[in-house]
């Protein structure tokens, strides 16, 4: 029979000692070598499997397999077998020439790979955390580190925006990357919450959890087994689990105020329509004829030339057109908040 070396390869991303069944069988009757110190390593130790550190070096690891009574305790001869437990990187340098050394004499062994471990889907969020915590915490990046969530805000939205464009121009592959860019900016985040002071502390865990928490709660035709129609009916039951865990006081809330101001605009009226308030709108001067089409625009296309002559207008005189939006849809938003209130009154 012929001797046979196995590379375990296990995940770095799982806790060590968490392994298959066919790879602790192997540890537990064959003799296990490794080029480092390690946490697997410990682990399997404190299961009773003899551990020993060997040079990363095939003809180190073929002597032991080959030699009786070796003194790295190889029970060498034909049909011998040895393990190999490879460190966190994979050992691939080795493997690699392990594989050439046995592929110029193949009758010194058989080379086999077994996986004690494997990387669940998700398990590279683990190296993000582990990464933005390394260059947060002390010798790690000072620009980081000096970082708050204030000075960080232009960078969620900036990634963001970055990222919807990679959507609108249909580059999936830059969507990849720009995507990695926002998450960075949710890790970070979380990273500098945990240095919060004591009460006030969260983790990237919590904000996993969260969500996790949420998604379940607002999908009972998933999760729980509530019967829907449609999707309509599936968007209706969000709404109202929303509406009970938030308990708010008004149709505006949860709005976000920072949103660009045509966006937000749209948004305040919606909402207002959407609860059946009537509230008019401000009363504002008329454009002039050379200013506006007349009749309401009739498609994008229209209405994308009348609200960029209405940008150019403020421009001559002056004014900032975003700014003066949001002003005036704030102050809609607070004449609806009033309208809920039953205290009606215009706008402006």
């Amino acid at each position: 029979m012929t001797a046979r070396i196995v590379l375990l390869v296990t995940s770095p991303r799982l806790p060590a000692g968490l392994l298959s069944a066919a790879a602790w069988d192997l540890v537990r009757v064959h003799p296990v070598f490794t080029a480092a110190e390690s946490e697997q390593a410990d682990a399997l130790r404190a299961a009773g499997v003899t551990v020993t550190v060997l040079p990363p070096d095939p003809e180190a690891l073929l002597g032991a397999l080959a030699v009786p009574g070796s003194s790295t305790g190889a029970a060498g001869g034909t049909g011998a077998v040895v393990v190999w437990l490879s460190g966190p990187g994979g050992d691939q340098d080795f493997a690699r020439q392990l594989g050439l050394r046995l592929a110029r004499e193949p009758a010194l062994a058989e080379l086999e790979l077994c996986y004690g471990s494997w990387d669940p889907p998700g398990a590279r969020l683990l190296d993000a955390v582990a990464v933005i915590d390394r260059l947060v915490s002390p010798g790690g990046d000072p620009w980081k580190r000096q970082q708050t969530h204030t000075s960080l805000a232009p960078y969620l939205l900036e990634e963001a925006y970055e990222a919807y464009d990679a959507i609108a121009d249909g580059d999936l592959d830059g969507l990849r990357e720009e995507l990695g860019d926002v998450l960075l900016q949710v890790v970070l985040h979380a990273r500098l919450a945990e240095d919060r002071p004591e009460g006030q502390r969260w983790s990237v865990d919590d904000v996993a959890g969260g969500l996790v928490d949420k998604m379940v709660r607002r999908n009972p035709h998933v999760f729980a087994g509530e019967q829907v129609a449609d999707v309509e009916e599936i968007i209706e039951n969000w709404e109202r689990i929303k509406r009970a865990e938030k308990a708010r006081g008004s149709v505006l809330d949860g709005v976000a105020r920072s949103q660009p101001a045509l966006s937000l605009a749209e948004e305040v009226q919606r909402r207002a329509e959407r609860a059946g308030l009537t509230v008019p709108l401000p009363p504002g001067p008329v454009l002039r004829q050379d200013e506006a089409p007349g009749p309401a625009p009739r498609d994008d296309e229209e209405l994308g030339a009348v609200l960029l002559r209405v940008v150019a207008a403020a421009r001559a005189a002056g004014l900032d057109a975003e700014a003066a939006l949001r002003r005036a849809t704030l102050a809609y938003a607070d004449a609806v908040r009033a309208a809920e209130n039953g205290n009606v009154a215009p706008p402006g």
